[in-house]
């Protein structure tokens, strides 16, 4: 499904999209905040919930890897999955 100008996704208004491939689509966006035009890449649902599932599995295995250390060592851990 492809967003239409003038869709607010958070912080950014949609312009026009640019371009789309395996990944998902590519906008020209406006940030809102920041008062200037911006690329923002929207995945597939498919493919973001499965990016998501990964993620969520390689940080739940690094910080069962690095119980053992404290909290500030399971931490780092977690933000460097291997």
């Amino acid at each position: 499904m492809a967003l239409k100008p003038g869709t607010r996704l958070g912080l950014y208004e949609i312009i026009a999209k640019i371009g789309a491939g395996g990944m998902g689509k590519v906008y020209q966006a406006r940030d809102t905040t920041l008062d200037r035009d911006v690329a923002l890449k929207v995945l597939d649902f498919g493919l973001a919930k499965a990016l998501a599932g990964d993620v969520q599995g390689q940080i739940s295995r690094s910080l069962r890897r690095s119980w053992h250390l404290g909290p500030a060592k399971a931490s780092f851990s977690a933000q460097r999955p291997t």
